[in-house]
């Protein structure tokens, strides 16, 4: 058994959106997705964190799911920015049951354990670019999921995962990372950035919390394996 990380997979199998466009490394993604995988157990847990497809509902998003549901592995899955199918826990619990997608389990409002260690998260934002209007509401919103998140997770070791990263080039998001600190939290796993935002991703450790970039197309779309077996 191990544990996993990989984010924005921007899946578009029914949407018309497909990432191929980007070229690059973009190009036959979804192959590159499969290949990816394909050292992934069915024992095995992998966080998805975030933008996982392009779909504007669920229904819209099925084959994206069906796709990702027959992947090996458990799956944790997480809100990106750009996952406009991303409904109540209920409806998405129940639209999973429905079709049979039975890898999938929510990082939302909650935590899960991965042995000892308690995976922990939320969406974040980027609150600088918006302190004004509906903005202030979302981030309060995310800070109190992810401490929700993170008292969920007692007394064990913290791995915490976001879509948007907290810390990079330029950036900093204090709030966040003050959480983080305080429910001792030993690692935090992002995505969102992409291509030429790669070299501002913060990695290594900064003030006691060791930092990793998952994007897809940052990793080469392999998962990155977090703990061994």
């Amino acid at each position: 058994m191990a544990l996993y990380a990989i984010g924005d997979t921007h899946l578009s199998l029914s949407s018309g959106k497909p990432m191929d466009v980007f070229g690059g490394g973009w190009t036959g993604y979804v192959d590159k997705l499969k290949e990816g995988f394909s050292q992934i157990r069915p024992e095995d847990t992998v966080v998805l964190c975030g933008d996982l497809s392009w779909a504007m509902g669920l229904e819209e998003a099925r084959e994206d799911f069906a796709f990702l549901n027959a992947l090996p592995g458990k799956k944790l899955l997480m809100k990106g920015n750009h996952d406009y199918w991303w409904n109540t826990a209920a409806k998405m619990e129940r639209f999973f049951q429905e079709n049979g997608f039975t890898t999938f389990h929510l990082l939302h409002n909650n935590c899960h354990f991965y042995g000892d260690i308690a995976l922990c998260g939320t969406r974040g934002w980027f609150y600088e670019e918006d302190r004004e209007g509906h903005g202030t509401k979302i981030f309060n919103r995310e800070l109190i999921r992810l401490e929700a998140s993170l008292k969920a997770g007692g007394e064990k070791e913290k791995f915490c995962f976001l879509h948007y990263p907290p810390l990079y080039q330029g950036y900093r998001c204090q709030e966040i990372i003050d959480l983080m600190e305080r429910y001792g939290v030993t690692r935090c796993y992002y995505g969102h950035l992409h291509g030429g935002s790669h070299r501002l991703a913060a990695s290594g450790k900064h003030g006691g919390i060791e930092y990793h970039l998952v994007s897809a197309d940052y990793l080469g779309f392999r998962p990155e394996k977090l703990v061994e077996d």
